[in-house]
């Protein structure tokens, strides 16, 4: 079979399912990928044979996409921040929306220490930053790459997540301390062991957001293969992880700390309540690109605590 003969078989094999758009994009990421070829190189060379060896991957990549199994997983990657991040079943992909958040986190953090970077102040600019359920690591990474002298903890529930966090954090040449923790178990130990005295300037967390009732509204990739744990929560406490947050936040956010949440759009006023009974103030709801309310920034009010 030659290149042109691939071709037309992978984008017959899913025609039904995706977007012809869609599908030239995905074929362009396989044959770059796995036969080193441009989507330019592949029309200049159609007639070239393909091996064997590589007939099965895209065999197996059509198989997969005809489950609807998301085309990062089967790449075994994604980018996200411009870094580029090893995905699979056991880690959320990355969304874009999500790297709005990191970018305002990174902004806030620059404004504070009025972006002064020599060697000099290094240590006295140091922040230290804990991003909860950090999944694949993208925004604990992504923050440790753009603020190098702060200080990077990254907690998650899933052993398998933190596996490929770690592989990530290496392969993007960056420091964070991940340890595996259940944030709704933060008065018990192994916390005191880890966190200690530790005071953080930055709280972050992408939690499960995702009520039982918006299954319906969700594509098929994310129900079927992205890990549930990190998507749904039940619909008659849908900000059970904001909430521990929060508390968790008022005793480990310093005086001037900030907490940031990636949030349900649904929710927003929810949120804003809890978070305001919480004691916290100046809480300021952004919309996504989408124009959708994704994310929110607040701080603990120190004159009733």
């Amino acid at each position: 079979m030659n290149l042109k003969e691939l071709k037309e078989n992978f984008i017959q094999s899913i025609s039904e399912l995706y977007p012809s758009e869609e599908i030239q994009s995905f074929f362009n990421l396989f044959t770059e990928k796995h036969l080193g070829m441009s989507r330019i190189e592949i029309a200049l060379h159609s007639g070239k044979e393909v091996s064997v060896e590589s007939l099965k991957i895209v065999e197996d990549a059509i198989q997969r996409l005809q489950q609807f199994e998301p085309i990062q997983y089967i790449l075994g990657e994604t980018e996200f921040f411009g870094l580029p991040f090893m995905v699979d079943s056991n880690v959320l992909i990355p969304r874009p929306e999500t790297e709005e958040l990191v970018n305002w986190i990174i902004l806030e953090n620059k404004e504070k220490r009025g972006e002064r970077r020599d060697s000099f102040f290094a240590n006295e600019k140091s922040k230290v930053i804990l991003d909860i359920g950090t999944g694949s690591g993208c925004i604990a990474i992504s923050l440790a790459h753009s603020l190098p002298n702060d200080r990077i903890l990254a907690i998650d529930i899933s052993e398998e997540a933190l596996y490929i966090a770690k592989k990530n954090a290496i392969a993007n040449n960056v420091s964070v301390n991940f340890q595996l923790m259940d944030i709704l178990k933060f008065n018990q130990a192994p916390w005191s062991l880890v966190v200690k005295d530790l005071k953080f300037d930055t709280i972050v967390s992408n939690p499960p957001y995702i009520r039982a009732q918006e299954k319906s509204q969700i594509e098929p990739n994310v129900i079927k293969h992205e890990p549930a744990i990190a998507l749904f929560v039940e619909d008659n406490d849908p900000l059970l992880f904001y909430r521990k947050i929060a508390q968790f936040s008022q005793k480990y956010l310093k005086p001037e700390g900030t907490l940031f949440f990636e949030i349900n759009e649904y929710l927003s006023e929810d949120l804003a309540f809890m978070l305001s009974q919480e004691g916290f103030i100046d809480i300021e709801i952004r919309k996504d690109m989408f124009g959708k309310d994704r994310m929110v920034k607040c701080k603990k009010d120190e004159k009733i605590r």
